[in-house]
This record gives C-alpha cells, sequence and structure tokens, in this order.
C-alpha cells in the first residue's frame, strides 16, 4: 500500500508521476507537485551560462506572488535545441497545461526539464501526460514523482522532517534526482522542498539560501555544472501553525534545522548514487585562513580525477591530495599541512609518517571514506562529500547521448 512520502508528506500537497512518451518504453518520465492552496515559493537556479528553457521560464515565474505546483519532464533537457523561441515556448505550454487544471496563472507554476541536450521538446506527448496525470495525483504520489524526474539515478531520493510549533506538527518533505554532471554552484541536479509551514517569502529566500549552500553545493560528482537544474521550496501553511515572519526566532531556527537537514539527505544521496560510485568521500579541510580558502581547497581536492580514481582503486595515493590542494589556488605551506586518509595519518607538516600504507589499507576496502587535510594556518573549515570515479562512470557517458 502506498503511504505519503518526499513531496508529499506536509499536509496539502498532491503529487504523481507517470510514462508520457518523452523516454522510450514505459518508464516514467513526466512529474507534477501540486498545493491544494497558493503556497509562498523560492528557488536558486544553475550559474551557467547556457541555460535551459525551463531555468528561464521558471526564473521569470519565481516573480509572481504565490506558487501553485511544479511540472518536471526527464529525458530531455529542452536546451539548446533550436535557433528560435520554441525551446522557451515548449516551457510556457507546460506550465500553461498545469495551470489551465488549477485555474491559476501560468506564472503560478515552476517547470523543470533534465535529460539529453539538443534534442526537440515532444510538446504535444507532455500535454497529454499532464491531462492525465493532473487527474492521478494524490496525497500517495510523491514516490511516483521521485522516480519520474530520475535520468541516470539507479534509485529514486526522498526525505522528511517534522517538528512541532506549539501544538501544531510541521513538516518538510523533499525529492531530489541527481547521478552525473554534478557539481553544484547552484545547482547541478533537481531538488523540490515542500512544507506545511506558514512563512513569508522573505524567510523562504533566506532558508532555500542557507539550506542550499549547506547541502548542495557542498557536493561534486564529476566537477560538471549542468544547463537545466534548480532547487524549488514551496511553503502552503496548511500545518495551520503561527507564521514564521522574520529569520529569527525558534520557529525560524527549527524550520531552517529541518529544512537544511532533509537538503544534505538528498544531497548526500546524490552522493552515493553518482554514475559508477562505489564510495561516499568526505573530504574535511580544516586550519584554513578563511571558510572561502578552505572550501575552494576541499572543492579542488573533491573533483580532482586521479584523487576520485584512486578511491576507487583502494589507492591511499595521499600526494595527488596534497597536489590538488596545492594547485586550488589559495597559499598554503606544506610544511604545515597534515594529510589523513579515514584517521590514518599519511604526512605530517613535511614528513611522512612511518607505517601509514599498513594502517591505511583495510579503511580503503570500506565504502564510506575520509579525506582530512589540516593547513595549519588558520582556524576555518569546509566540507564538500564526492564520489569516486569508476570504469562504469565512463560506460554510462560514453552510451549517453548529450
Amino acid at each position: 500500500m502506498k503511504r505519503r512520502s518526499g513531496v508529499t508528506k506536509p499536509s496539502g500537497f498532491l503529487a504523481g508521476g507517470l510514462a508520457c512518451g518523452v523516454k522510450d518504453g514505459k518508464i516514467k518520465d513526466l512529474a507534477l507537485i501540486v498545493s491544494d492552496r497558493p503556497a509562498k515559493a523560492w528557488g536558486v537556479f544553475t550559474t551557467n551560462h547556457v541555460k535551459g528553457a525551463p531555468v528561464i521560464v521558471s526564473k521569470d515565474h519565481m516573480r509572481h506572488r504565490f506558487a501553485r505546483g511544479i511540472v518536471v519532464n526527464s529525458g530531455n533537457a529542452n536546451t539548446a535545441n533550436t535557433l528560435t523561441k520554441k525551446a522557451e515556448e515548449g516551457a510556457a505550454r507546460m506550465a500553461k497545461a498545469v495551470a489551465n487544471n488549477l485555474d491559476c496563472p501560468s506564472r503560478s507554476i515552476f517547470v523543470a526539464s533534465t535529460g539529453a541536450i539538443g534534442k526537440p521538446l515532444p510538446i504535444a506527448k507532455i500535454e497529454r501526460g499532464i491531462a492525465k496525470l493532473y487527474r492521478e495525483i494524490s496525497v500517495t504520489g510523491g514516490g511516483d514523482a521521485a522516480e519520474a524526474i530520475m535520468t541516470t539515478d539507479l534509485v529514486k531520493k526522498e526525505s522528511h522532517a517534522s517538528f512541532n510549533v506549539g501544538k501544531k506538527k510541521v513538516t518538510v518533505g523533499g525529492c531530489g534526482k541527481g547521478s552525473g554532471m554534478i557539481h553544484p554552484n547552484m545547482a547541478t541536479m533537481l531538488a523540490f522542498i515542500t512544507t506545511d509551514a506558514a512563512v513569508s517569502r522573505a524567510v523562504l529566500k533566506d532558508i532555500v539560501k542557507r539550506a542550499s549552500a549547506d547541502s548542495f553545493n557542498k557536493i561534486t560528482v564529476d566537477g560538471d555544472t549542468s544547463t537545466s537544474d534548480m532547487f524549488i521550496a514551496l511553503a502552503n501553511g496548511a500545518s495551520g501553525a503561527t507564521a514564521i515572519n522574520a529569520p529569527r526566532g525558534k520557529g525560524y531556527a527549527q524550520l531552517l534545522d529541518k529544512v537544511t537537514g532533509v537538503c544534505v539527505d538528498l544531497a548526500k544521496k546524490i552522493v552515493r548514487d553518482g554514475e559508477g560510485a562505489t564510495k561516499f568521500v568526505t573530504v574535511n579541510v580544516t586550519g584554513a585562513r578563511s571558510e572561502a580558502d578552505a572550501r575552494i581547497i576541499a572543492k579542488s581536492i573533491a573533483v580532482s580525477n586521479l584523487v576520485k580514481t584512486a578511491m576507487f582503486g583502494q589507492d591511499a595515493n595521499w600526494g595527488r591530495i596534497l597536489c590538488a590542494a596545492g594547485y586550488a589556488g589559495p597559499l598554503i605551506d606544506p610544511y604545515k599541512v597534515t594529510v589523513k586518509i579515514s584517521g590514518a595519518t599519511a604526512y605530517r607538516r613535511g614528513k611522512l609518517v612511518d607505517g601509514f600504507e599498513k594502517r591505511v589499507k583495510p579503511k580503503m576496502m570500506k565504502k564510506n571514506i575520509t579525506i582530512s587535510l589540516d593547513l595549519g594556518a588558520g582556524k576555518s573549515a569546509s566540507q564538500v562529500w564526492t564520489c569516486d570515479m569508476s570504469y562504469d562512470y565512463i560506460r554510462i557517458n560514453t552510451d549517453y547521448t548529450t
């Protein structure tokens, strides 16, 4: 029996997913998330200068005073597929098809697309699919929506959390997709968060920016920033809890904590499902002069193909880690740096540590690996989550049309 999950865990949200023919066969490729009442909305979008038409349309729709839903197709990115405005027209038609069913303005619908770049969008199939899907959305359709937004993902990704505001229960739910082309700057994936909290738009904007910085912007799979991706949050107030109208106080802190927690859970699931991934790698950089320096160095290590392939080969090649830190940009002194892999010290302030290879060998066989770099230069730190790079990453991406 289906249960409420992901984006339909909070009150007042319906969702669903089905196959409309964008992908071959009967693979789900169309998702719809709907609030049963007007909701506050905010989002962050890819920084790639080549943007998909849905990103352009959704950024414009974010200026509307309320939102009612999100429609997503997978299997086609609706990006760079024409020299005319047809791509944006297709995205606008997706929004209009949903809005017609909800009897609301098209600008209250967000649109997202993910998949191959450069192919014409089969908008007629999608419009027929929306008409059918609208009749099927339900409070138990969150799982189907999460499945329908997948591309090379192996598993669907959902999460939820709740807390109490007085006697009222407030819930946050979410779903996301991503497996390859992951290097958020915001944002290299799709993620959708719903909550039945009552918030002002300014508070939701603040929470989305903070949550994305502490979750999706801390992951990388392959260093590629996509053209089509976004993180959208909807808050409809259906819990009946007291409204949170300012970025302070207990209610605000609780909501920020739960939204961030759901986003972190989804972000880690994206990394664990990285194309061909066999290892989940946490990169910790401490002792930096500034948080910005720590973040730049952590991402440099996390995105290094040499580091990632070493993790796949269970080779504790700490030299590649130190090298990636050295070319990241911020100045470091190798005679102050300490490098550890899963707690085993390899290099300490210019000196090799005896017995490292023996101590670290069994740790490299585990699925979870931690790379730690203490720069010995300050008190700032940063953390990034990544994965290894395997033979399957090459196979998957040589077979996938982009």
